[in-house]
C-alpha cells in the first residue's frame, strides 16, 4: 500500500462525508477500517466542516478549485438539501460493504486488519442507520433489501464476538427495511427539481431535464435504427429478432469464457496503442473469475487506484453459478457474454476505456484531481469509447461490432429515460419494466432488476450523459483545433483533468 500524507483539510471534509469513495476509488487507505458516521448529527457536523476552517484559501488552479467545489455542493445538495441519507438505504449499505478489502493493494494481513476493523464498527454503524433511516419510501425499501440482505455473505457468527455483533447489527438493518417495506411512504420519487439539483451539483452544470429527455429520445431512436441495420447487414433475408438470436448462441463455454476474454484484452490494448488513442499504454490486465462478493455486475475492472502501489488491473468476469441448471448457465452466457457482446465489453473495461483511464488517474497532476472522481465522467468515458472504437474500424468493420455498441447504448440510454421518468413521477414502475422489455428485450426479474435500480440510484444514467459530454466537447474542439486537432490530443486534454465534473471539461479545450 503506498503511504500518502493525510488530505489537506478541505479535502478531508470531503471524504469524510464520502468515505467509501476515497477509500476504494481514490485509494486513500487512511480510511480503512473506517465507517463513515450517517447518523443525522454526524452528516450535519460533515457538512458543517465542508470548505475547511474558516481563511482556508482556494486552490491555486482555477480548474481544481471549481472541482473541488462541484464536490462540496454534491455533498450539500445530498445530505443537506434533499438528505438522501434518511430515505436511501443504498448509502448505509455502501458504508458496511467489505468487498473493498479483497482487492490485493496492500498484504493480506493488513487487509485483514482493516476488515476486521470495520466490521467491529457495524453495530455503530446501524444504530445510526436505523436512527436516520425515519422516512424510506417502501419501494426503495423493497429494493434495497437484497442488497441489504447480500452483505450477510461477509459474515460468519461462528468466528467469534466481532462477527457474531456484526451480525445481530446486520438483522436489525434488515428488520427496519422490512418494516419500511409496509409503513414507508407510497413514492420514492425525488421530483424533478430535485432529481436536476442532484445531478447538476455533482457535474458543476445546471441540468435542464425537458433537454435532456428530448436527446435521449432521439439517442433512443438512433440507436434503435443502427440496431435493425446491423443485424440486416449480418443477415439480410432474416428477421432480425432471429439474427439476434442466433448471435447470442455463439458463446464459449465457462470453462472457455476467461482464455477468450484473455485474448480479446491482448486484442483492444494492441489495437489502442496502434491508432495511439490514449496518452498511457502501459496498460497491464489480468482476467480473474469475479468473487462471490461482487457479483453485482457481469464484469468489471479492479485497477489500483491513483493513491495505491502500482498493480496490473484485474478483469473479472462473473462465471455461471455452480448449482445453476445447464439451461440457466447457457441463458447466462448467451445473454451476458455472446461473442458479439465480449469484444465491446473489453474496449469498455479494458481500452481504451477505464484501464486506460486508470493509467491518466494515476498520473493526474494534483491532489483534487486524483481524490475527486466525476462517476459520470468515468463511465462516460467507457460508453464513449465503444462508439469510438466502431468510428475507428476496431475489429476491422465486423458487423457485430455495431450491434453490441448499439445493443449495450440502447440499454444505457433506456435507463437514463427511466431515471428522469421514475423520479419526475412521469413513469410508475411498471412503465419502467416495460421500457426495458421493449427497448432492451429484457423480461421478468432482469427487466424489474433494472427498473429498480432507477429508484435505488437516481444518477444510473450517467453512462449516457458523459458520452453525450465527451460527444459535444470532441465537436467543438475539432472545430476551434482545425488542422490541430487529433483524437490523441483530445483525449490527453481530457486525461489531464482526471475525472472532472461535466460542466467543468471545457478545461480541456482551453489547456489542450
Amino acid at each position: 500500500m503506498t503511504i500518502t500524507a493525510p488530505p489537506d483539510p478541505r479535502l478531508a471534509a470531503v471524504c469524510g462525508l464520502s468515505v467509501p469513495a476515497a477509500r476504494d476509488g481514490a485509494g486513500r487507505h487512511e480510511y480503512d477500517g473506517t465507517v463513515q458516521d450517517l447518523s443525522p448529527d454526524g452528516v450535519r457536523r460533515g457538512l458543517a466542516a465542508l470548505g475547511g476552517p474558516v481563511g482556508t484559501a482556494p486552490y491555486r488552479d482555477p480548474h481544481d478549485e471549481a472541482h473541488a467545489a462541484a464536490a462540496e455542493e454534491a455533498l450539500r445538495v445530498r445530505f443537506g438539501e434533499l438528505e438522501l441519507h434518511r430515505s436511501n438505504p443504498l448509502w448505509h449499505i455502501e458504508n458496511l460493504e467489505l468487498s473493498g478489502y479483497d482487492r490485493p493493494y496492500a498484504p493480506r494481513a493488513e487487509r485483514e486488519a482493516a476488515r476486521t476493523a470495520h466490521l467491529r464498527q457495524w453495530p455503530d454503524a446501524v444504530d445510526a442507520a436505523v436512527e436516520a433511516l425515519d422516512r424510506v419510501p417502501a419501494p426503495l425499501a423493497r429494493a434495497t433489501l437484497p442488497p441489504a440482505r447480500g452483505l450477510a455473505a461477509h459474515l460468519d457468527p461462528g468466528a467469534g464476538p466481532v462477527h457474531l455483533a456484526a451480525a445481530r447489527a446486520h438483522a436489525r438493518l434488515v428488520a427496519h427495511l422490512e418494516r419500511a417495506t409496509a409503513d414507508g411512504p407510497p413514492s420514492a420519487a425525488l421530483g424533478g427539481p430535485a432529481l436536476a439539483r442532484l445531478l447538476g451539483a455533482a457535474e458543476a452544470c445546471t441540468v435542464d431535464l425537458a433537454s435532456l429527455t428530448a436527446r435521449v429520445d432521439a439517442e433512443r431512436e438512433r440507436l434503435r435504427t443502427l440496431l435493425d441495420e446491423s443485424l440486416r447487414r449480418i443477415d439480410p433475408t432474416a428477421v432480425p429478432a432471429d439474427t439476434m438470436r442466433a448471435l447470442q448462441a455463439d458463446h464459449p463455454d465457462a470453462d472457455g469464457l476467461l482464455a477468450e476474454f484473455a485474448q480479446l484484452v491482448d486484442q483492444t490494448v494492441a489495437w489502442t496503442a496502434r491508432l495511439d488513442l490514449v496518452p498511457h499504454h502501459d496498460v497491464e490486465v489480468t482476467v480473474e473469475a469475479m468473487p462471490d462478493s461482487q457479483r453485482r455486475s457481469l464484469a468489471s475492472l479492479f485497477a489500483s487506484a491513483p493513491y495505491e502501489a502500482d498493480a496490473p488491473a484485474s478483469f473479472r468476469v462473473s462465471l455461471p453459478l455452480d448449482g445453476w441448471s445447464r439451461a440457466e448457465r447457457a441463458q447466462w452466457l448467451a445473454t451476458g457474454f455472446n461473442r458479439t457482446l465480449m469484444p465491446n465489453m473489453a474496449v469498455h473495461e479494458v481500452a481504451p476505456g477505464h484501464a486506460s483511464h486508470g493509467r491518466a488517474l494515476r498520473r493526474a497532476p494534483s491532489e483534487v484531481r486524483r481524490t475527486l472522481h466525476s462517476e459520470a465522467f468515468i463511465e462516460g468515458w467507457a460508453h464513449y469509447c465503444e462508439e469510438l472504437a466502431l468510428e475507428q474500424g476496431f475489429r476491422a468493420g465486423d458487423p457485430r461490432v455495431a450491434v453490441a455498441v448499439a445493443q449495450d447504448a440502447l440499454r444505457r440510454v433506456t435507463r437514463f429515460a427511466c431515471a428522469i421518468g421514475l423520479h419526475t413521477g412521469e413513469m410508475t414502475l411498471a412503465d419502467a419494466v416495460a421500457r426495458f422489455t421493449a427497448d432492451v428485450s429484457l423480461a421478468g426479474p432482469a427487466a424489474r432488476h433494472e427498473a429498480e435500480r432507477g429508484l435505488l440510484d437516481p444518477t444510473y444514467g450517467r453512462y449516457t450523459w458523459g458520452k453525450f459530454a465527451v460527444l459535444d466537447l470532441r465537436e467543438e474542439a475539432a472545430k476551434r483545433w482545425g488542422r490541430g486537432f487529433s483524437l490523441r490530443r483530445f483525449h490527453t486534454a481530457l486525461f489531464e483533468l482526471g475525472a472532472p465534473p461535466l460542466g467543468l471539461l471545457r478545461t480541456a479545450l482551453e489547456r489542450g
